[in-house]
């Protein structure tokens, strides 16, 4: 009767305790950590590495954690941080893009299909490759991340202009770019 009785305050008290703030934004932001990390890297099991390094700083940070007014920005600037830790350190880091970025999501896809869609996915993850980083980091994040201008900012400690200025830079580019492959194939 005892240990039921301890047994049910245990209940009472794990059911009333507040979530974990580190839990709640492992949830909640764990995709992006991941896609900031994979966008840096271009290795998945590197970008999972990162992500789980990420979240283990977090962890590190302790108490302070729940006093971050933001989050998402402070993981994301970490997950930055940390993934160019990881690609600055890799020492068989290879120029080429992976290529890996899509699955077949339907067997109804012909062959054809899927087929073009990698070389445009290629093209695109090459174009991006070859833009200078100052203006290709803005542009993954903002575009792709879908972070705001203040987050990026934030994420790789430059101004919310220099953040629009440099990824709009990086879109006329780009357009650039592609105008001038398309003339090339007619």
């Amino acid at each position: 009767m005892i240990a039921e009785s301890a047994m049910a305050d245990e209940a009472m008290v794990v059911a009333t305790a507040q979530p974990d703030p580190l839990e709640i934004a492992v949830r909640e932001h764990s995709l992006l950590v991941y896609r900031i990390s994979y966008s840096v890297l271009g290795d998945r099991a590197e970008a999972d590495d990162a992500t789980q390094e990420t979240f283990l700083r977090a962890l590190r940070y302790g108490k302070k954690f729940e006093r971050i007014q933001n989050p998402k920005a402070w993981l994301a600037r970490v997950a930055w941080r940390v993934a160019v830790e990881r690609r600055n350190h890799r020492q068989t880091a290879d120029a080429e893009v992976e290529t890996n970025a899509h699955e077949i999501a339907s067997r109804t896809t012909g062959a054809e299909q899927v087929l073009l869609e990698q070389e445009r996915s290629v093209l695109l993850n090459a174009l991006l490759a070859a833009l200078p980083g100052t203006l290709r980091h803005p542009l993954i994040l903002s575009s792709i991340e879908e972070l705001s201008a203040r987050e990026v900012a934030d994420t790789l400690g430059i101004s919310e202009a220099a953040v629009r200025s440099r990824a709009f830079r990086a879109r006329q580019i780009l357009k650039e770019r592609l105008l001038s492959l398309m003339g090339d194939r007619k």
